[in-house]
């Protein structure tokens, strides 16, 4: 029995892309996530594969859902490099959000 593909619209790939690298920011790895998603790009199919393999552990942050989602959607590279500047663009709003916090302090 074949398990559902799931489509992802632009829309909800914008969600999830932004719901992945807030958690990115959250944690503070988005260094070594850039570096991680920078060095899989060539192995993207692989990099996929390697993410259902890990599903238990990912499943603790993601709903089923989104989950399937976000495998179906990391098997494109133009989405991969999109999360990475997600990843960039968060870190730098929350440095610029760092930055006016301590200005303001002064």
């Amino acid at each position: 029995m074949d398990e559902p593909k799931f489509e992802v619209t632009e829309e909800r790939k914008k969600i999830l892309l932004n719901k992945i690298a807030q958690k990115a920011i959250d944690y503070r790895l988005s260094p070594v996530a850039i570096v991680m998603l920078e060095s899989a790009k060539p192995l993207t199919f692989l990099g996929n594969q390697f993410l259902i393999f890990m599903q238990p552990f990912y499943r603790a942050l993601f709903n089923y859902r989104e989950y399937e989602e976000i495998t179906a959607m990391l098997e494109d590279r133009t989405n991969i490099e999109a999360l990475i500047c997600e990843i960039e663009r968060l870190e730098e709003a929350r440095h610029e959000a760092k930055r006016a916090k301590k200005n303001s302090g002064h």
